[in-house]
């Protein structure tokens, strides 16, 4: 398989949707690597796989998935045989049987990183200043601001229902660890990715690097895509 023939297929996490891996995309096309954007309801883990799987579908060959943070779990549950190979982008992958928020409550919160509750409608959200303080400090203020305005809520039921058998068992993974997350501690995406037995690139980033560091994670994509060649 060639980076050209591949289609490197971006699952993005909690809170946000596809438009958050702009500059990413933008720079695989530029290298002439087929590329897509999924959009997650963030209604249910079962209808955010289901999601997935439709736009794998669609795919014509072979496939690299990519997931950040909540999107992890995602790609963990996609059975489609398309994929070759996973990139974890400070990414949650919780193993059979686990939770996302079991995972994700492992260990000690950053100070900075915000209380999650759900509202009456069972829907979590952020509050605004969390982007700032936690999801994106290195970001420029005014894409704080936007991916404030724009955030979209997770489902409850998307962090506590239990996983089957992760694919990160039976295919080849990289992790890209943020060593400035704010979100998911370095610690904790170390053991995530440990387990898992992934080629791990460590990088002074924060929680959201497709939008402030996205050389860094299309050199880990690329990474992948020539590996599985």
């Amino acid at each position: 398989m060639s980076a050209k023939q591949a289609t490197v297929v971006l699952v993005h996490g909690a809170w946000a949707d596809g438009s958050s891996w702009r500059p990413v995309i933008q720079r695989l096309q530029g290298a002439g690597i087929a590329v897509m954007a999924i959009q997650l309801p963030l209604t249910s883990l079962r209808d955010d796989v289901e999601v997935l799987e439709r736009a794998l579908d669609r795919v014509d060959g072979p496939v690299v998935l990519v997931g950040h943070a909540y999107g992890g779990a995602v790609n963990g549950e996609a059975r489609s045989d398309k994929v070759r190979a996973l990139v974890h982008v400070a990414a949650i992958a919780p193993d059979e049987g686990e939770t996302v928020m079991a995972v994700f409550s492992r260990g000690a919160p950053h100070p900075m990183a915000p209380a999650l509750a759900p509202d009456g409608h069972g829907g979590i959200w952020l509050p605004h200043e969390a982007f700032a303080h936690a999801v994106a400090p290195d970001a420029a203020p005014e894409v704080q601001q936007l991916l404030a305005a724009v955030q979209r809520p997770i489902a409850l039921s998307c962090i506590t229902t239990p996983v089957g058998r992760p694919r990160w068992h039976d295919l080849p993974s990289w992790y890209l660890l943020a060593e400035h997350d704010r979100m998911i501690v370095k610690d904790k995406q170390a053991f995530i990715a440990e387990r898992m037995r992934a080629t791990v690139i460590r990088r002074p980033v924060d929680h959201t690097p497709s939008l402030t560091a996205p050389d860094a994670v299309v050199d880990v994509i690329q990474t992948a895509l020539r590996a599985v060649h």
